[in-house]
């Protein structure tokens, strides 16, 4: 054990007790909510280093503190390694996470009122796509989208809205959606209408960065934005990608709009996963995301699974459980809970259930490809899965395939989890 983590288990036992007890839990069960990921060493080294003592209010060159020489240094790197890894003209990287990232961007280029055509919800959207019960929701008008047969995006019926609505974001972007996008369709619709295409691809940022997932600056979207963990493994945090004439509007609307100094072992901790997604490994590792995707989707359901949308795109999956097995989100999540394997409740289109009881679960790859596990993993992993949801109340067989998942991650590491 090193000395720090000597020196905060003697001065507060009960915090070490649950950092450590998390460490074993995602060593010892296997992670499938797809928006979470394990992140690299180097990362973990740059968010617990001195650069989280420094206050940087402002951007480089142009701070309110001296002192600035280092950390302007890491924002240039950060925002450099952005723009070259997915194609942008400008970066910022400075939105603490994917919320207030959303937040700036719609502030940026649109006024109280004006509207947004975004994906609905439970068809596969984001809170910050103009929940209700968000502040964004409130403040500005959210109409929505839907998908349809196969959970195909119908652009005819999204121009015929957008003509009407006349929107100034249309707006491409899903938290539970398992298809790729056609870019070039949104486009087209915001052309027409004289808006702004924007994308929000948190959930496939590193699949973007990779190459493997289509990036929406090749169809000529004004604005992508993007959280820098999940599938990109980064530390928690948001980042917006725009073309250059946005820009200036674009850093007012982050800072001093919205948030004051940026945190920056943050930035520097996105700054080396930038770096880490340019590799030709980071490619490999996101090809394995894909193919392990696809191998777990098939293996749910040859087991009787009910996949919406009847497969993936992408690194995710959601469950209708409730047709599947006969169990409601909730219900299904905590079986899963039992056996070792972490996934979230979900609504699914047009979901007649409330959010916390939803007709759903969602699950994804990106977390278990990271530990080395591969298609025979999922081929186990998904067999398993039905067992659980089919026998939701057998505590025999939870045991069971409880030790038989633990057994499985024994092989397969954590990166970053301490020993001891």
């Amino acid at each position: 054990m090193d000395a720090d983590r000597q020196a905060l288990k003697s001065y507060d036992p009960e915090i070490f007790a649950e950092i450590a007890g998390e460490e074993g839990r995602q060593t010892d069960g296997v992670e499938m909510i797809p928006s979470e990921n394990y992140t690299y060493p180097e990362v973990l080294a740059a968010l617990g280093s001195v650069l989280t003592n420094k206050y940087s209010e402002g951007y480089p060159g142009r701070r309110y503190y001296g002192g600035q020489e280092h950390t302007d240094a890491v924002e240039r790197l950060a925002r450099e390694r952005a723009c070259a890894l997915f194609g942008a003209e400008h970066a910022n990287v400075q939105p603490l996470s994917g919320s207030p990232m959303n937040q700036a961007a719609y502030f940026a280029v649109m006024q109280p009122g004006d509207t947004v055509l975004a994906m609905d919800l439970s068809h596969g959207g984001h809170l910050t796509h103009g929940a209700p019960v968000s502040h964004m929701g409130k403040v500005f008008n959210f109409v929505r989208y839907k998908t349809g047969e196969g959970g195909a995006i119908d652009f005819e019926q999204m121009m015929t809205i957008a003509k009407q609505v006349r929107p100034k974001i249309v707006l491409a972007g899903y938290s539970s959606y398992p298809r790729d996008y056609d870019y070039a369709g949104f486009r087209q619709v915001a052309d027409e209408v004289g808006a702004l295409a924007m994308a929000d691809i948190s959930h496939i940022g590193g699949l973007v960065a990779a190459g493997v997932m289509a990036n929406p600056f090749d169809a000529g979207f004004d604005i992508v934005t993007t959280t820098t963990h999940k599938s990109l493994r980064g530390p928690r945090g948001g980042m917006i990608l725009c073309r250059k004439g946005l820009a200036k509007a674009i850093d007012s609307s982050v800072f001093p709009g919205l948030q004051g100094g940026p945190h920056m072992n943050n930035v520097a901790g996105a700054a080396i996963t930038f770096k880490k997604a340019a590799e030709p490994a980071f490619r490999g590792y996101a090809e394995q995301v894909l193919a392990n995707a696809k191998t777990l989707a098939r293996t749910l359901l040859d087991g009787g699974a009910r996949l919406i949308t009847g497969g993936t795109d992408n690194h995710m999956m959601v469950i209708d459980t409730v047709e599947s097995f006969g169990l409601d989100g909730r219900a299904a999540e905590e079986a899963l809970d039992r056996i070792g394997v972490a996934t979230n409740k979900q609504v699914i289109p047009d979901d007649p259930r409330p959010p916390l009881r939803p007709s759903g679960v969602r699950l994804g790859t990106p977390a278990c490809t990271t530990r080395g596990m591969g298609e025979e993993e999922m081929r186990r992993l998904g067999g398993w899965m039905v067992e659980a949801l089919r026998a939701p109340e057998d505590a025999a067989l939870a045991g069971r395939l409880c030790g038989q998942v633990r057994e499985l991650c024994r092989g397969f590491a954590v990166p970053g989890v301490a020993k001891g």
